[in-house]
């Protein structure tokens, strides 16, 4: 496919997204430059909100708390807004500072820089399915001079055994909350409690890629400065699940994060001007993390609705993944080619008016595991999706199917 053809399908899909009027998760990416900004403008009082991303409100009509003095000056390289971001982040995850980042993969190599200097080891054990393995080109390496192991090949995060048992020392364990390569799956409390007390056994510090830790408290049944407390440092994102322009922090010891603001600098994320991001940030921990609870409890709802679905409509072979989900996303596969499967999802959107599914993939970057023939979606329920029964994932699902016959 041409990169024009490219564009005009990504055209064709905003167009079927924005028009639908039930959706899973509705973002804010769906959105126009006009509605965006005018979610920011109601976050500060300036504005009455509206569009299509869940910033512009709950929907319940009242007017939401304002998240930032929108006389308050703007900032310039990091203070205001952006130092108020950071004192919140630090507070909710119970650390003695954070330092905001423009992108998560600066925030990580960042960390995990600092803490190989700090160790005198500049191995990180992590896993193959993790973030900078699949998805940064190569950048501890290239970038930073890291050099990664992996414990376990399993779609899992490592176990205390797997920790113990590596035969060669590393400085730090990195590990990512939910694996999401893996269908967003989590250990238990205890296994998590476990692997990390084998990694202090090695000496080895605990640096968390926590770009979804938000939603994982339901599961572990703990608050968020008790999963963080496990760790010597976490990195946060504000884009993903709290539906943020960008942008993400690092948070941990004041010693670290101080170090670290000299190598944001130095690798060039010492931006001029950020209130934008951290605007939409503070918006997003003010409306979205309140309700992700929610969001993960009715995931559990959608995945068991799917997979009744797929069932009665006789499809050859599907699976949900993991069943129930762990978190507010999880996995479908489907053993059909990824074009069919995103020309049965735009369509369903077209003509019905629901969208049940959004892109699919194929390959083994897209899922552990995944066989070939089989493409993988991933499937994310916020605010719009609580609007949905069981009843009406099954239907959605029957005409999804149908669209494949």
């Amino acid at each position: 496919m041409t990169a024009m053809d490219e564009q005009e399908q990504r055209r064709r899909r905003l167009a079927a997204w924005r028009g639908s009027h039930r959706m899973l998760d509705r973002r804010s990416t769906d959105g126009t430059v006009g509605e965006g900004l005018a979610a920011l403008m109601a976050g500060i009082g300036a504005g009455s909100g509206g569009g299509a991303g869940s910033q512009a409100g709950s929907g319940t009509g009242a007017r939401p708390r304002l998240v930032h003095d929108p006389d308050d000056a703007v900032d310039v390289y990091g203070g205001g807004v952006v130092a108020e971001l950071e004192r919140r982040v630090a507070g909710l995850l119970g650390t003695e500072a954070a330092a905001f980042f423009p992108t998560g993969t600066m925030a990580q190599q960042v960390a995990l820089r600092c803490w190989a200097g700090r160790t005198g080891n500049a191995t990180v054990a992590l896993h193959p399915l993790a973030h900078p393995e699949l998805h940064e080109e190569g950048a501890l390496g290239a970038v930073s001079g890291l050099r990664t192991v992996h414990l376990t090949a399993e779609p899992r995060m490592p176990g205390a055994e797997e920790v113990r048992d590596h035969p060669e020392p590393f400085g730090t364990l990195m590990l990512e909350l939910p694996l999401r390569d893996a269908g967003f799956t989590l250990p238990t409390w205890d296994e998590l409690e476990a692997t990390v007390a084998a990694a202090r056994e090695r000496d080895a510090v605990v640096h968390l890629d926590g770009a979804r830790l938000w939603e994982c408290g339901p599961h572990f049944g703990r608050g968020l400065k008790e999963i963080a407390a496990l760790a010597d440092s976490v990195y946060v994102s504000f884009y993903k699940s709290l539906d943020g322009l960008s942008g993400a922090a690092l948070a941990g010891p004041s010693v670290l994060v101080e170090e670290a603001r000299v190598w944001r600098h130095r690798y060039g994320g010492q931006l001029f001007q950020q209130y934008p991001a951290a605007l939409s940030a503070l918006i997003g921990l003010e409306r979205e993390l309140p309700r992700l609870p929610s969001y993960v409890a009715h995931a559990k709802v959608v995945a068991s609705a799917m997979a009744e679905g797929f069932a009665a409509a006789g499809l050859p072979w599907f699976r949900v993944r993991p069943e129930p989900p762990h978190t507010h996303q999880f996995q479908v596969w489907l053993p059909y080619g990824a074009e069919v499967l995103d020309e049965a999802s735009v369509r369903q959107a077209e003509e019905t008016g629901v969208t049940l599914f959004r892109r699919w993939g194929s390959g083994a970057a897209g899922a552990a595991g995944l066989p070939p023939g089989v493409s993988v979606t991933e499937v994310t329920v916020s605010g719009a999706g609580l609007e949905w029964s069981a009843g009406d994932v099954r239907d959605a699902v029957g005409v999804f199917a149908g669209l494949l016959e």
